[in-house]
């Protein structure tokens, strides 16, 4: 199976290169818009900001490419926000699969900490990436920016408010939390993905 992972300046990408070794799988990191379309599947990691992240990528043209891309892609952490159409990190236009805008945490109350770490629960929506999880299964999640529940909200979880902790349109899966460090379910998650 052909893996490749979008190589670009963002952090916590050898973990995911890592996770994918684990299940017998080589990945090829790559920004190269070729390998990238070739790919059976196409996985967007990262942990950084979303202005440099866009930067980087429109220079390179991978916004467009990694747009128009047609076989299953998985989006992780800022990739899931990458992939919706605008963040307020940076106040920057991203790659606009998704419909939606990224917003910043607002803390409510003295203990509401930012960023966002640690262990969650999914609220699960029906969806292909979750099949043969447990229902309301735990993930770990690090971030400051969050995607509000919209109509491409495969699952939800609750810090501050309710936002979206996994989408899905068309070949687009994303997730907020971090399936290559989510012990067994995020093992299965990221099996799942590369079935589909």
């Amino acid at each position: 199976m052909n893996v490749a992972i979008v190589k670009y300046n963002a952090g916590n990408v050898y973990s995911v290169v890592n996770a994918l070794k684990r299940l017998g799988i080589e990945p090829l990191l790559t920004d190269d818009a070729e390998q990238l379309s070739k790919a059976d599947h196409v996985i967007f990691p990262g942990q950084g900001e979303a202005r440099g992240a866009m930067e980087y990528l429109k220079e390179r043209h991978l916004d467009e490419v990694i747009r128009n891309l047609r076989q299953p892609v998985l989006g992780i952490c800022i990739g899931q926000q990458l992939l919706c159409k605008h963040s307020e990190e940076g106040d920057v236009d991203c790659i606009g699969v998704f419909d939606t805008e990224v917003k910043r945490f607002q803390p409510k109350r003295h203990e509401d900490k930012v960023p966002c770490m640690g262990w969650n629960n999914l609220k699960l929506r029906e969806n292909k990436l979750f099949e043969g999880l447990s229902e309301n299964p735990y993930v770990y999640f690090v971030h400051s920016y969050y995607v509000p529940v919209c109509e491409d909200t495969a699952a939800v979880a609750d810090y501050i408010l309710p936002y979206s902790a996994a989408m899905h349109k068309g070949n687009f899966y994303a997730c907020q939390f971090h399936p290559e460090k989510s012990g067994k379910v995020g093992e299965q998650i990221i099996k799942k993905f590369l079935t589909l």
